[in-house]
């Protein structure tokens, strides 16, 4: 290795805020069970929450924060709760999307769309296109994502585009990708207390760091994003590499 790339590896080392946070946003409906509510009173509070965190995240310094909002596994739950989260998916865009544009915040989708209700799709789509000039912070909602899904996705790609398998390689995997142009997550925080990763950004966070903390998504408010931030700070990010001075 280089002397620049050392140099550049301690840089990234030294950075105590994460670029990019992706967020495991778990415990909507436990928490509204543990208040006496049905479950999609939790998810109804858990995307209220999403208003918070945002500006923590963006006050931090934070300049993308991924959500997973609703996982291919998903469709898999009770037709009503499917059905509700969509609703509130489409409330939430039509409720949020003016404010957002006018704070600056860049909407990115992460998933694909085709599954989805023609009305909910075409809402989505119109907020990435009418944020994609603002320079703020990059919102990034799956939604109707799988990271192995992905991977075929991209390797799909691939082979249409008549690449060869020996022309196959990370660099150009990493480059199919829904966001290619996305850093991969610094930080990955799940809430609820689960420790797994369930299909989420398989491929990019390889070298990501993990927080797990037992507060649902819908408590999880700024001072724990902060705490979560503190930690990743205290981390240091080797890549695999050991730092000069204990080789």
């Amino acid at each position: 290795m280089t002397i620049e790339a050392e140099n550049a590896a301690q840089l990234v080392s030294d950075n105590v805020i994460p670029l990019h946070v992706a967020i495991i946003m778990d415990g909507n409906g436990r928490w509204a069970e543990r208040q006496g509510l049905p479950r999609l009173a939790g998810h109804r509070a858990g995307t209220e929450n999403i208003r918070r965190v945002l500006g923590a995240t963006y006050k931090a310094g934070v300049k993308y924060l991924t959500l997973y909002a609703f996982s291919t596994e998903n469709w898999g739950r009770p037709h009503s709760e499917v059905t509700g989260l969509l609703e509130i998916l489409q409330s939430v865009i039509r409720e949020e999307v003016v404010a957002l544009h006018a704070q600056n915040v860049r909407i990115r989708h992460l998933g694909v769309l085709d599954r989805l209700p023609d009305d909910l799709a075409l809402s989505i789509s119109e907020a990435v296109e009418i944020t994609k000039g603002n320079t703020g912070l990059n919102l990034c909602v799956a939604f109707d994502y799988g990271g192995r899904a992905e991977i075929v996705d991209a390797v799909r790609h691939l082979i249409a585009a008549g690449m060869s398998p020996d022309q196959v390689d990370e660099a150009a995997i990493s480059a199919s990708l829904y966001l290619a142009d996305v850093p991969e997550p610094d930080l990955i925080i799940r809430t609820a207390g689960e420790q797994r990763i369930s299909n989420f950004l398989i491929w990019q966070a390889a070298y990501s760091e993990y927080y797990s903390t037992d507060i649902c998504w819908p408590d999880f408010d700024a001072a724990e994003i902060q705490l979560a931030i503190d930690e990743y700070g205290q981390r240091q990010r080797r890549f695999g590499r050991l730092p000069i001075e204990e080789r």
